[in-house]
């Protein structure tokens, strides 16, 4: 009955005049900038310093506009020293103060924010209350009190927290979650194809994790629903609140398992405030080439795995050592009445030098280059000529630049990777001590016309990535390389469903870690890569190891029914036996429906029926379809057949009433109603099947339909 609150008049009252003061900041803050940008000209440091103003003006409005997104959602009620009086703190998205600077809202993220988020009937952090609204936008549609101190210690009920006689009033529990009412609330509206954050809802488990210090590399580790991925990106926001500098200078990078996945986050941060942060899928850290499309064809899955192994590394090595290589014989050319010439024996120490002396290959080439004319220039005996002469009249001849370029050529990572995999002899001489000559052949594929031609496969990023820090930046005049062609590096870096990238992909994330500090997100129990890890010692051996690691796990899940986790506990019992399922918070109104197709050749029609009947029974629902990738072409028909508007994952993201998702992509994603089908499909047709069933499964937040033409996998044929 929270809409009976005898407070509910005041707290409104209030609200509207945080809202007042956020407009008088906003119109103050577009008033200076306008000032700012008249004041043109001036010296160079005048006009750097009215630039970086702005820089931080234009944050600050981005900060200020909030969109339909909520300024005010909590308070808290403090003792203060006195212990018999009490001050109120209102708890918001960001801080706002009235004319006179006096605090009207604090940041959520700031310290006195966190017994909004922490306290327990146990630990009451020096609450007296904690207040959460109900609200949307400027409308308060519903509090609820949390009461702390003697005779207010919690009711130990697991089912949370309830009414007291009708006033509704709620006390503390020590059950663990926090603002029932307005969590149930937060999780039972509709999915809007994006993920909105929990700003307002966030439980103590989950601000351990956004608080925890910004050093190291912290591991979560949460199942489905437990809220991992926006806790993770929480975890940005607050990082860069309290560590403002260096961490806006020196970056914030946040890596997604698809660009499906990107969309599905990209307004999280900007929603607290945060624009600044880069979000990216691995493909995107490399530059100049083209990558294939998910549905195009890619690696075997035999090479695929092989790709992703650390002894690429070494193969990658090996490659580029074989690229610095002595003449075979001695170079004689013609230069004027004579000749000039090198020794095999002297390129083979020229050689040898720089392999001694520069790490990075391309670095390299230019001492090379010295020593190799100098030779040359040397070997011409006339006083008339200076040396220095001599090499400018032979830097312009093909034969020299050839021989030159096969002691030491520049490489890119692209013509490396394009030169090695046109090869079965490079491949067989790379692979010394490597790896079998077998498997060294299982990477070659026939070489295109141009390197500029290729479109390199998901398996290759890393791999570049590798060629390109071995290989380091080309070199222009004086020496100088531009820092564009550096690996950026960020202060910290988030990694989210980590479980399935790959020694390589792991290595090349840790290559952009400034200082070691890294937040890594995920679940072993939904690893569905070629080299799925059975446990987080096997991620973290690829990963900064300054400071010891920490893990810490979600064990509440908040997104998925009970009824549903029961059928998907089913799956995980046998895909991953050792590892434990999250408890879920919320029963759910109905349980899984599995539904059999009269025949394959109906199943589409089957699907639309029940798609169909999952939009009338939520009614502006988001609603996804799941199935195996080679699937979706022939439902998508199906659904234009039964008259069903629909979008697909790969192109359109969740902007659609109703998606068609491949398996390959669902991972990290969340919808209210999802249709999985065929399940037999999906177990066969992807690595570690049975966990990706799983991931298909923890999908809704609230109805679940499996429908099905093949036998069911036994794991839920049990279930019926």
């Amino acid at each position: 009955m929270t809409h009976l609150h005898p407070d509910i008049a005041d707290e409104q009252a209030y609200i509207e005049h945080a809202y007042d003061c956020l407009e008088t900041s906003r119109k103050a803050a577009f008033r200076i900038r306008t000032l700012n940008e008249a004041s043109m000209g001036g010296t160079f440091q005048a006009r750097f310093e009215r630039n970086a103003f702005d820089a931080q003006l234009v944050r600050r409005l981005e900060e200020l506009e909030l969109g339909a997104a909520s300024l005010v959602f909590g308070r808290i009620d403090r003792y203060t020293e006195s212990s018999d009086q009490t001050e109120a703190f209102h708890i918001g998205r960001l801080a706002i103060a009235d004319e006179d600077r006096e605090p009207v809202v604090v940041d959520w993220r700031a310290p006195v924010s966190e017994p909004f988020y922490r306290a327990t009937g146990r630990d009451s952090m020096g609450l007296a209350r904690r207040r959460h609204f109900i609200v949307e936008s400027k409308n308060l549609l519903g509090i609820e009190d949390e009461l702390f101190g003697e005779g207010h210690l919690g009711l130990g009920h697991d089912d949370g927290l309830a009414d007291t006689e009708g006033s509704g009033v709620v006390r503390a529990s020590d059950t663990g979650i926090r603002g029932h009412s307005t969590l149930l609330a937060a999780l039972e509206k509709g999915r809007t194809g994006t993920l909105g954050d929990i700003v307002a809802t966030i439980q103590g488990e989950q601000d351990e994790i956004i608080r925890s210090p910004q050093h190291g590399v912290l591991v979560v580790q949460g199942g489905p629903g437990t809220g991992k991925t926006v806790v993770a990106l929480h975890r940005a926001a607050y990082l860069l609140y309290t560590h403002r500098f260096p961490l806006e200078d020196q970056g914030v990078l946040v890596i997604g398992p698809n660009r499906v996945f990107l969309r599905y986050i990209e307004r999280v941060l900007p929603s607290l405030g945060e624009a600044g942060v880069k979000q990216a899928v691995l493909a995107d850290l490399i530059p100049g080439v083209q990558f294939r499309r998910a549905d195009e064809p890619g690696d075997s899955r035999e090479a695929a795995k092989l790709k992703g192994e650390d002894r690429m590394s070494d193969l990658v090595d090996n490659a580029i050592a074989d690229r610095k290589r002595a003449l075979r014989a001695d170079l004689e050319l013609p230069f004027r009445a004579g000749y000039v010439r090198i020794k095999a024996s002297e390129t083979a120490r020229i050689v040898k030098n720089a392999r001694r002396r520069f790490k990075r290959h391309n670095t390299g080439r230019r001492a090379v280059e010295s020593e190799f004319w100098t030779a040359l220039a040397d070997s011409y005996r006339d006083p008339e000529i200076s040396p220095r002469d001599v090499k400018d009249a032979l830097r312009g001849t093909s034969e020299a630049r050839r021989a030159l370029d096969s002691m030491w050529p520049i490489l890119t990572p692209a013509q490396l990777l394009h030169d090695l995999f046109g090869s079965q002899g490079l491949l067989k001489l790379a692979s010394r001590g490597v790896m079998t000559e077998a498997e060294a052949l299982s990477l070659y594929r026939p070489r295109s016309a141009s390197v500029d031609d290729v479109r390199w496969t998901a398996a290759d990023v890393a791999i570049l990535d590798d060629a390109r820090d071995v290989l380091g930046p080309k070199t222009g005049k004086g020496g100088k390389v531009d820092e564009l062609d550096e690996i950026r590096t960020y202060g910290h870096i988030l990694i989210d469903e980590v479980q399935d990238l790959t020694p390589m992909q792991l290595k090349m994330a840790t290559r952009r870690s400034l200082n070691g500090a890294m937040t890594i997100v995920g679940d072993l129990a939904q690893a569905t890569g070629p080299l799925a890890p059975d446990e987080w010692d096997d991620v973290l051996r690829y990963l900064p190891d300054r400071r010891p690691a920490r893990v810490i796990g979600l064990s509440v899940g908040y997104r998925i029914p009970g009824q549903i986790m029961e059928l998907a506990n089913r799956v995980m019992a046998v895909a991953t036996p050792s590892l434990r399922a999250p408890d879920s918070v919320r029963l759910g109104d109905v349980p899984p429906s599995i539904v059999r197709a009269p025949s394959i050749e109906l199943l589409g029609k089957t699907v639309a029926t029940e798609v169909q009947a999952l939009a009338d029974a939520i009614p502006g629902a988001s609603i996804g379809v799941v199935a195996p990738d080679w699937m979706i072409d022939e439902l998508s028909e199906a659904l234009i057949a039964a008259g069903i508007d629909h979008g697909t994952a790969t192109r359109t993201g969740l902007d659609s009433g109703v998606t068609l998702v491949p398996v390959s992509v669902v991972k990290g994603l969340e919808l209210d109603g999802v249709v999985v089908v065929e399940p037999a499909g999906i177990v066969d047709s992807i690595e570690h099947g049975l966990r990706a069933l799983y991931v298909a499964l923890t999908r809704s937040t609230q109805r679940l339909t499996v429908v099905h033409a093949a036998d069911l996998p036994d794991a839920i044929a049990a279930h019926q």
